[in-house]
């Protein structure tokens, strides 16, 4: 696996998506979003973090939680628009209960798909709520496998703890999603440690890969972004080490001009795709308009692939 991340020709980097995207079965999913709070309790804040209140002038800056009525409002848009499937994302400091709500009023009062991303931030008592609600799918991302490099990203939490809620959530069979976030200073060694590890998990579906962004006021303002070439190396990697899972790829970390590359690699769900008329604005991963959906259809049917509907 280390021989392909370390692929640099043209010519062999070719090759390497070709063999990925053959592997990809199906059609494309789109998954849009709804955050429901940035008031996050993790202390320190992570160092990359510009969703958090207070970290970033370019993110999520000035606090909120959303009311029942702007969740609901958001996913029914998501439904208007066509898009199949919605992610409930939120902060730190609710043993899952915004997460919990959120899916009521989801599968309640549409059809959407629905998957919640809070983290480690959630309980038993939550899991069986979110199971009794029929969550298709739970979010809990470790980001690197890399104990040191966690460690130092993340001095608010332990890695440990997410592993757990990731054991938690395969044991209550429903489907885990879990990924990578790369660019941050990691190995290549620890992005295949990384995978290899992932195949613990039996109700593992689903895996995005993210590169870093840096946010503006946060302490990684002047790190550099992950490339778009490792973007789409890990991206084709991941696809032939699970051929048959959901790769994600969310379109803001990928940027607006380059959706189509990680369709070419392998990947096939674009996440945060954001319909016209949505009613709020969606910051924190990047700007909204890097999901448009009109934009994202487009290149889906230029590259002649199917979305599902």
């Amino acid at each position: 696996m280390i021989s392909l991340f370390q692929t640099k020709s043209a010519e062999d980097l070719l090759y390497l998506l070709q063999t990925a995207c053959d592997l990809r079965d199906g059609k494309i999913k789109l998954t849009s979003t709804v955050h429901l709070t940035n008031v996050c309790k993790v202390t320190p804040k992570c160092k990359y973090c510009g969703f958090a209140a207070g970290t970033s002038h370019d993110g999520y800056y000035h606090p909120f939680f959303k009311a029942d009525s702007e969740i609901l409002n958001a996913a029914k848009c998501v439904e208007r628009s066509g898009i199949p499937r919605i992610s409930c994302s939120g902060a730190h400091g609710y043993e899952g209960s915004h997460a919990v709500n959120a899916a009521r009023l989801v599968k309640e009062n549409t059809s959407l798909e629905l998957l919640v991303n809070v983290g480690a931030d959630l309980n038993k008592e939550s899991l069986k709520e979110l199971g009794k609600y029929e969550t298709d799918t739970i979010c809990c991302n470790l980001e690197t496998v890399n104990q040191n490099l966690f460690n130092e990203l993340k001095p608010g939490e332990k890695l440990e703890d997410r592993i757990k809620i990731c054991n938690n959530i395969s044991d209550s069979g429903i489907e885990l999603s879990s990924g990578l976030l790369i660019g941050l200073g990691e190995s290549y060694m620890d992005r295949a440690d990384h995978l290899l590890y992932l195949k613990k998990f039996k109700t593992l579906g689903e895996i995005p890969i993210m590169g870093f962004n840096p946010y503006r006021d946060t302490p990684m303002e002047y790190y550099p972004p992950c490339s778009l070439i490792e973007q789409i190396k890990t991206i084709a990697i991941t696809r032939l080490v699970f051929p048959d899972l959901r790769i994600t790829v969310p379109t803001p970390t990928i940027g607006p001009k380059n959706v189509k590359y990680p369709l070419i690699a392998g990947a096939n769900n674009l996440a945060t795709v954001i319909p016209e008329d949505y009613p709020s604005n969606v910051k924190g991963v990047g700007s909204s308009s890097y999901g448009n959906l009109k934009d994202v259809v487009s290149i889906v049917k230029e590259l002649g692939l199917k979305l599902e509907s």
